[in-house]
């Protein structure tokens, strides 16, 4: 026997984006209902941040994110801030810190930002609904929106709603739960979508057969990572750079700076590190140096490791193996061209035919339904009134660093004070 419901507003997808919208939406008096499929709720917010959550950042414009369309982002970012979810933030007593470039973290565990929202949800009469697998949606004459629905595979639900949203998230960390199915409804209504793509990935390359990566794997170094972007809407390829770590694995690299432009690259493309971005004159200073009788008997692998103090001896010795560099010999007996080709690798390395992790390593998911679709002004579909897609689901794409949490309080804001 199918038990029959009826609601002001259904939200399927009990993320963050999905409960902004659900309180938002309550606390206008709004009789709401969250479906989640899992058992789990906020699993991607208890993740977060290494356990902490990143859950904003102080720095949050519309600069910070990846659109088709640059400018759909800033209404939703301007009606509801990053220094608006803070001000909830302290009204829970909840402590935090900034991380470093604007990155705000928890304290304490990324549980209290999950009892913050669930306790915010109750407090406004939020039912959710967890464990119950969506399984059609339609449309009715009336233009109220029907869901059938079954949980825990025994008891089935037919809930009608004026108001649908769509907060189902991206393709990302499928481990959790990540799935196509708010896609899906989207393609059902001949909405347009942007390709998905996983973002903030770490990137393998073909470089990979050789012993590079072997070698140094767990190398960490401040870097500036430079790749040139067609996905900007810009009529020629444009230049993007991150200043920020990286990490050498053992399939290939990752750490901030990798991850922030993994967002901004497609399979198969290259990017360009350089090692030494503060050290402008480490060419003329080798060279002077090689010259120098106090100097020029002392192997160059040593002086390396003192003029870079900022590289790790560890990629030093790494570097040497790796390139069958001979950086053992004293620096006299070297020619002038071998320190321009060192000083080529350091400043200009070159990684080509990168391949992303894939979205299981993925932070986020690049692209999604294209916000032509949607109104800036309340997230609401264009062509079928009370119908919104939310959060991760949409193309926008925030950088690393609470961008995408921002993101998702915003869009959800929006579409919470219009459904």
């Amino acid at each position: 026997m199918t038990e029959k419901i009826s609601t002001d507003v259904l939200i399927i997808g009990a993320g963050a984006a999905g409960l902004m919208t659900a309180i938002q939406a309550a606390s206008r008096k709004r009789k709401v209902i969250i479906l989640e499929s899992s058992s789990k709720l906020c699993e991607k917010i208890r993740i977060s941040g290494g356990g902490r959550c990143n859950f904003t950042n102080l720095n949050a414009s519309s600069e910070n994110y990846i659109s088709q369309n640059p400018h759909f982002s800033k209404t939703a970012l301007n009606s509801y801030t990053q220094h608006d979810f803070i001000k909830l933030v302290e009204k829970h007593h909840i402590k935090f810190h900034e991380k470093k470039l604007g990155q705000l973290f928890c304290d304490d565990s990324s549980q209290r930002i999950i009892d913050m929202l669930l306790h915010e949800a109750a407090y406004n009469n939020v039912k959710i609904i967890s464990q119950i697998k969506t399984e059609t949606v339609q449309r009715l004459e009336n233009q109220n929106f029907i869901i059938k629905a079954e949980v825990q595979g025994r008891r089935k639900l037919e809930i009608e709603c004026e108001s649908l949203v769509m907060a189902t998230g991206g393709l990302s960390i499928p481990k959790i739960g990540a799935s196509d199915f708010g896609y899906r409804i989207a393609k059902q209504f001949n909405l347009d979508i942007i390709e998905p793509k996983a973002a903030l990935v770490p990137l393998m390359s073909l470089l990979a057969q050789r012993n590079l990566y072997k070698e140094l794997s767990g190398v960490s170094i401040d870097s500036l990572v430079t790749a040139k972007t067609n996905i900007l809407n810009t009529r020629k390829p444009s230049s993007i750079n991150f200043r920020e770590n990286i990490l050498f694995t053992h399939r290939g690299l990752s750490g901030p700076a990798i991850l922030q432009i993994s967002s901004y690259i497609n399979d198969g493309e290259s990017i360009s590190i350089n090692l030494i971005p503060e050290y402008k004159d480490f060419l003329s200073d080798i060279k002077k140096h090689s010259k120098d009788k106090n100097y020029a008997k002392k192997n160059l692998n040593n002086i390396l490791k003192s003029l870079l103090n900022k590289v790790s001896n560890n990629f030093i010795d790494s570097l040497a193996e790796s390139y069958s560099c001979k950086l053992a010999k004293p620096l006299g007996e070297y020619p002038h061209s071998f320190f321009e080709e060192l000083h080529f690798k350091l400043s200009d390395w070159k990684f080509t035919s990168l391949i992303s992790e894939g979205f299981d390593k993925a932070e986020v998911t690049r692209g999604g339904v294209n916000t032509n679709e949607l109104s800036n002004k309340s997230m609401a579909t264009k062509k079928i009134p009370n119908l919104f897609f939310v959060g991760e689901l949409v193309d926008v794409t925030g950088w690393l660093g609470g961008y995408n949490f921002q993101w998702a309080w915003s869009s959800g804001f929006l579409s919470g004070q219009n459904c």
